[in-house]
């Protein structure tokens, strides 16, 4: 499913995060008030709006009750940023996110709203995109060009299945390095243990089949 996500504010993160989720196939709109940023991104994205995002009305223009995710990412710019979030969740978007700059600011935004906070030290923007595009993973790293690992929960029909039984690495080319379990430690691969919905997988593989599953429910 093609999600449609709102990027406020086109700083070197906002950047990154509408290209990359552009090439993943999601609807982007991006919004920033340097009209010559606009021009340059208007053909890589889906909507490009030149709109001041300190201005109530010019944000409520931009029609983010028909995004799926709004992303804020102004960093430093604490009131816009604010702001952003109300008008967002006051829309019924059903996913804010908020990048930041201190943890200040993080609990500010969590506050009046947004659902997850983003540190721009801690998460690129191709990392915030795997997420943001995948309705499978619980996290992502990126280990070179074409090697990624993501943290994944197991899909309803491997439920009580051993690793043995699924056999991932032939079927879907995924390998599995370790298991969390319910209590949030990980532990060693055994494949002789039985899968449970409330654990999750860490596994390793080549861009290709990270794909497959950052962009589809199912495998």
């Amino acid at each position: 499913m093609i999600k449609s996500v709102a990027v406020l504010g086109l700083g070197k993160y906002g950047r990154s995060l509408a290209e990359n989720l552009s090439g993943m196939g999601a609807s982007v709109l991006v919004a920033d008030r340097n009209e010559q940023l606009i021009q340059e991104f208007a053909p890589k994205v889906t909507a490009a709006v030149c709109a001041n995002l300190a201005d109530e009305e010019e944000v409520k223009q931009l029609g983010l009750r028909n995004m799926d995710i709004v992303v804020t990412a102004m960093g430093k710019d604490l009131a816009p940023s604010i702001m952003c979030v109300v008008i967002a969740k006051e829309a019924g978007v059903p996913l804010v996110l908020s990048k930041v700059s201190s943890s200040f600011m993080a609990s500010i935004l969590q506050r009046v709203g947004a659902d997850k906070v983003i540190d721009p030290e801690g998460a690129s923007g191709l990392r915030s995109a795997r997420l943001l595009m995948s309705s499978s993973f619980l996290d992502f790293f990126q280990v070179d060009d074409n090697i990624g690992m993501a943290e994944i929960r197991p899909k309803p029909e491997w439920e009580g299945k051993t690793l043995r039984q699924l056999n991932l690495r032939k079927k879907y080319s995924l390998n599995v390095v370790a298991v969390k379990n319910q209590d949030g430690t990980w532990k060693p691969v055994n494949p002789a243990d039985t899968i449970h919905a409330e654990e999750s997988l860490l596994i390793i593989a080549e861009q290709e089949a990270l794909e497959k599953i950052s962009l589809k429910t199912r495998l």
